[in-house]
């Protein structure tokens, strides 16, 4: 990106914001928005790109899958307006992360404490699919991203399989040091990764350890896959590492 390259997270948000790069999902999450659902008709919906939120200084990260069709691409928001996004909330209410269990709207009086939410996809996916060239052209973003919050972040916390095998390229490209054979994803697993400094996790603010959590979907919350408990567990676990009481 050369020159126009993000150098503040406000900055990136902002360019993130208007990304026209990839034309089937900007014609889907452009659909979904003229369209609606029937019970936000009444609504804007945002329906563009979704930048990521929470503090420039974050010492922790949580990254997620892309945007929901009728939550975040309403909203404008991660995670806010649909019930991955209530699940999700009330979790890091409990562990401490966030001012108030629920996401309604920008402007809905939510903050978090020390923690970031971003994802590796931007626009909101017809079926929730990302193509693979899609997460690949957008992963310019999570890059930037990551490189921003470098300088405070000591640990991640990853929704889901999908996230996991789209950030470890981009923490490797940053600097981190990724295990051979690459670490699998799974609930619970947990991760260290040394900076180039070749230290061990806790010794370095260049070093962080990683957290693998379920997708906090309908899917696996309603099957019971992903239970409350287990989510704050993660998220409890992570926010230690990174020093958040």
């Amino acid at each position: 990106m050369g020159a126009l390259t993000p150098r503040s997270i406000d900055e990136l948000d902002l360019a993130v914001s208007s990304c026209r790069a990839c034309p089937r999902l900007v014609r889907w999450r452009e659909k979904v928005a003229a369209e609606k659902k029937a019970e936000f008709r009444d609504q804007t919906y945002w329906g563009r790109p979704v930048p990521g939120f929470g503090p420039a200084d974050a010492s922790m990260l949580i990254v997620g899958l892309a945007p929901a069709a009728h939550g975040a691409n309403r909203t404008g928001r991660m995670f806010t307006g649909d019930r991955a996004g209530d699940f999700l909330y009330a979790a890091m209410y409990e562990v401490g992360l966030a001012s108030q269990p629920t996401a309604t709207h920008i402007g809905d009086g939510l903050e978090l404490r020390g923690v970031r939410i971003t994802s590796p996809v931007h626009c909101a996916p017809p079926a929730n699919k990302p193509t693979i060239d899609e997460r690949d052209r957008c992963r310019t973003w999570l890059d930037i991203e990551l490189g921003l919050l470098r300088p405070n972040l000591r640990s991640i916390v990853v929704l889901g399989g999908f996230g996991w095998q789209s950030l470890l390229p981009v923490l490797q490209r940053n600097g981190w040091d990724i295990p051979r054979p690459r670490p699998k994803f799974g609930h619970g697993v947990q991760v260290d990764l040394a900076g180039p400094s070749g230290r061990s996790a806790g010794s370095t603010p260049d070093s962080i350890r990683l957290f693998g959590c379920f997708h906090v979907s309908q899917r696996n919350t309603f099957t019971g896959l992903l239970t409350q408990e287990m989510t704050q567990d993660v998220l409890r676990a992570a926010a230690t590492h990174a020093g958040l009481s």
